[in-house]
């Protein structure tokens, strides 16, 4: 089976909504242009996401990448250049906590800062988990594990193949860039929450846990998973790598 890249989402804010492009440009970090490039940080100055409150689901995000702008629960826009202070007032009303806008141009803010590439996983992976919690849609299922890339034209879960035993990783190319995966992504509590309400649905970990341990292929290194609520692989750019551009359609290849 030929995988293919068939989706690329980048989260401007990271914690908030997605946006979905074409092509997108890898920095020398690994990091895609503008993906989780702002970040809210609390007081304390750790980063407020829907990992610390399911107030963060409730607000939606639309963003304009031409021109650099969000508009926010379908009013208030912003340009994520030049007002980043009025965004980070508007964030501290609506979420009714004292947090400000870090920025980040170079590698955003990724949370596994050892693997700051994107994160990688299969349509037939997100439709197939979808499956374990009627009537979830596929759509629903990309938001809750919020992936950057999206292969396609592979089996469910083909892209643990991407990840090697301890202390090995795997190298592979997407169109002219090459890649390592590292880890498979270990979740947080974020996808056990409705995207949109932000409601919890009861018993989600641990359905999805037993159902990924029954589900886990042959390919999967055992030793990788030492708990099985893990969706998704790590990334970073091979050595000697300095960035490029990844575009839809372009071929994933192993080695």
């Amino acid at each position: 089976m030929s995988a293919v890249l068939r989706r690329i989402t980048i989260y401007p804010i990271k914690s908030l909504d997605g946006v979905s492009v074409d092509e997108i440009e890898v920095l020398p970090t690994g990091a895609l242009a503008n993906d989780r490039r702002l970040a809210i940080v609390g007081a304390g100055g750790q980063f407020f996401h829907g990992k610390r409150t399911d107030a963060i689901h409730r607000i939606r995000a639309h963003f304009d990448l031409a021109a650099m702008t969000v508009r926010l629960n379908g009013a208030e826009e912003f340009s994520l250049l030049d007002q980043r202070a009025e965004l980070g007032a508007w964030l501290r009303t609506t979420l009714g906590v004292t947090c400000i806008l870090a920025e980040n141009v170079y590698s955003g803010f990724p949370d596994d800062t050892a693997a700051p590439g994107p994160t990688l996983l299969g349509t037939a992976t997100l439709q197939e988990v979808a499956g374990w919690f009627p009537p979830m849609s596929l759509e629903e299922s990309r938001r809750r594990f919020r992936a950057n890339l999206e292969l396609d034209g592979v089996e469910p879960f083909w892209e643990d193949r991407l990840v090697g035993p301890a202390g090995r990783e795997v190298a592979f190319t997407i169109g002219g860039v090459h890649w390592l995966g590292v880890n498979p992504c270990q979740r947080c509590v974020v996808p056990t929450r409705d995207s949109q309400s932000g409601v919890a649905d009861r018993g989600f970990q641990r359905v999805f846990a037993e159902r990924r341990r029954e589900s886990l292929p042959p390919w999967a290194p055992d030793d990788r998973f030492d708990h099985f609520y893990r969706l998704a692989v790590n990334t970073r750019l091979a050595p000697g790598q300095v960035g490029g551009r990844i575009r839809l359609g372009d071929a994933v290849t192993l080695g």
